[in-house]
């Protein structure tokens, strides 16, 4: 898939941009708040039909504007043109379409243009909780497994009842909360083999990106577990429930799925240093981007905000090397510091735009390739 045209009206800092890209290599050079990250973020939004920030749409929305729209002109690799348009009125539900006609459902979207993003705000997955871990093997999964997505769908639905029946001030009836653990257990065991698939498959990728960006200088490791391990997961749900009544909430189910992130047999949480975990989140996207490219048989678009920042420059030129390879097609990547880029440029070769963000405002850069 490759994004030729994008055009913007009111997103975040952008109040108005048309651009054409190059079907390799598009860099966005600016300093920081500028709105790089805003640009690549428009692109997420059009695979993702969200932000990748930014839960809430109208917060996505340039102050004193009442919509915002951004809309997107694709290419397939058989050459098929499509178009996908988003666009939000203020106190009001955004409108998504794929060639002027709006989806029923967002979710029959994910995974039409497929996307991986590497960013500073990954650096989530490592310090943040593990509803960081488990929305990273979500967005994967849900690209290429649309079972995948349905079921997470109704075990979430099935979730949020049933914490509704915890939370109640009555004597519920039994049968009552048997309904949506039935059903949780139904949808997280699906849920649960996918992912421990997933992993199974995914960390041999994942090892490999990582000892080629470090030189083999360290080892990593990418565990999976889930209390549906223990057992079928209904057993699991009813022999809790006294205890979730008292709480409020629920306690087990694949909601509190983990995935441990080590280095050299520990927690990288508590061990890396800022490049080896810079260094473990990009090797992680790399391999999701390379997944993805196996399981969907199409190239996803990869975006690339600002990844260069706290790495030595070794790791640097390992990195440059791999998405200048021919293994990667259409790249969207920012940063601040224009050498990056040109170490970028000068091993990618001719097919690339290089674009200047100013206060909102983009720009092909003067004397740079058309």
């Amino acid at each position: 898939m490759r994004l030729k045209h994008l055009s913007i009206l009111n997103y975040k800092n952008i109040e108005q941009t048309d651009l054409e890209f190059s079907a390799k290599l598009n860099c966005f050079f600016g300093q920081n708040g500028m709105g790089k990250t805003n640009l690549l973020d428009a692109v997420y939004f059009l695979s993702f039909c969200k932000s990748s920030l930014n839960p809430i749409d109208s917060q996505n929305m340039m102050h004193n504007q009442d919509f915002f729209m951004i809309q997107g002109f694709y290419e397939t690799a058989d050459g098929t043109p499509e178009e996908i348009y988003c666009g939000m009125k203020r106190r009001s539900k955004k409108q998504f379409k794929r060639n002027k006609k709006e989806y029923s459902r967002l979710s029959d979207h994910i995974g039409f243009i497929p996307l991986v993003m590497v960013s500073p705000a990954d650096a989530d997955l490592i310090a943040g909780g593990s509803e960081e871990r488990r929305r990273f093997m979500d967005v994967v999964i849900s690209q290429y497994d649309k079972e995948y997505l349905e079921a997470l769908i109704r075990y979430n639905k099935a979730m949020t009842q049933r914490n509704t029946l915890l939370k109640s001030d009555t004597v519920v009836d039994e049968e009552l909360f048997l309904i949506w653990e039935e059903m949780m257990a139904q949808t997280g065991e699906v849920i649960y083999q996918k992912r421990k698939l997933f992993i199974e498959e995914f960390v041999p990728i994942f090892q490999t990106f990582y000892s080629t960006i470090s030189q083999d200088k360290e080892r990593v490791e990418l565990t999976y577990e889930s209390h549906a391990e223990r057992g079928p997961l209904l057993d699991t749900l009813k022999d809790s429930r006294t205890r979730d009544l008292i709480m409020g909430y629920s306690l087990r189910g694949i909601h509190k799925d983990e995935l441990n992130m080590m280095l050299g047999g520990f927690p990288i949480k508590r061990e890396g240093s800022q490049g080896q975990n810079k260094t473990y989140l990009i090797a992680l996207k790399l391999a999701q981007f390379d997944f993805l490219k196996r399981t969907r048989n199409t190239v996803p678009l990869l975006l690339l905000d600002d990844i260069f920042d706290k790495l030595d420059a070794s790791r640097v030129e390992q990195i440059v090397k791999l998405v200048a390879g021919d293994s990667f097609g259409q790249i969207f990547i920012t940063d601040t510091n224009r050498e990056h880029l040109d170490q970028i440029l000068q091993k990618v070769g001719s097919d690339y735009k290089m674009f200047e963000v100013v206060n909102g405002v983009i720009s092909q850069m003067k004397g740079e390739q058309a």
